[in-house]
């Protein structure tokens, strides 16, 4: 790990490590679960049991800055014959998130038009930046899309992107892993780290 003000210093397998804010180390966070299921009913006892299908869907998110913790997962479980929920880390995000500083790049991504559900109206952009970045670009990137072009079968996206990563060569390779077609950076320049949060002890 890079040695930094303000950097976790303490056992990377320890909760304290990665169990907060990204951005600004708070440990004020809370999860939203989207839950959809279909269930059987059993006729004898009016139950509803036996899922037949389920979806569930959780987003971890800081209360005090707000943003969401794409670092983080809901891992679900049986233990003792209960349903456990757990915070986990995901392995190779939490630690260039966390230990990491912002970075902005400035580039243009060429891919194929069929990558875009729309290049137009209000969700445009966000079309845009998945197409461009996946997941990652609209979970875990920060972009804004200066504008976009059609060249015969292809869009050609220029955006700026802030992304977190503990060298200018981590970024570039986060950068290059997430792109869904061709990548040409311009400029990549570190950014300061925001401010952390006062909400609680820092462990730092």
């Amino acid at each position: 790990m890079r040695d930094m003000e303000g950097a976790p210093r303490d056992s990377v397998t320890s909760a304290a490590s990665w169990l907060r804010c990204y951005r600004c180390w708070s440990q004020n966070l809370e999860v939203q679960v989207h839950y959809e299921g279909i269930l059987k009913v059993d006729p004898e006892t009016a139950e509803a049991i036996d899922p037949v299908e389920e979806v569930q869907e959780a987003v971890v998110q800081c209360l005090d800055c707000l943003h969401d913790q794409p670092h983080l997962g809901l891992a679900l479980y049986e233990e003792d014959g209960r349903r456990v929920s757990r915070i986990e880390a995901i392995e190779d995000r939490w630690e260039r998130m966390v230990v990491g500083t912002p970075w902005v790049a400035s580039c243009t991504v060429g891919i194929d038009a069929d990558q875009v559900e729309s290049c137009s109206g209000p969700e445009a952009a966000e079309h845009l930046t998945h197409g461009a970045f996946g997941e990652a670009g609209t979970r875990e990137f920060f972009t804004h899309v200066r504008f976009h072009k059609h060249e015969g079968e292809q869009i050609v996206v220029h955006m700026l992107v802030e992304l977190y990563a503990r060298s200018g060569e981590e970024a570039n390779d986060v950068l290059e892993s997430a792109s869904r077609g061709e990548l040409s950076i311009t400029s990549l320049a570190e950014e300061s780290r925001p401010p952390a949060s006062t909400g609680g002890e820092s462990p730092h």
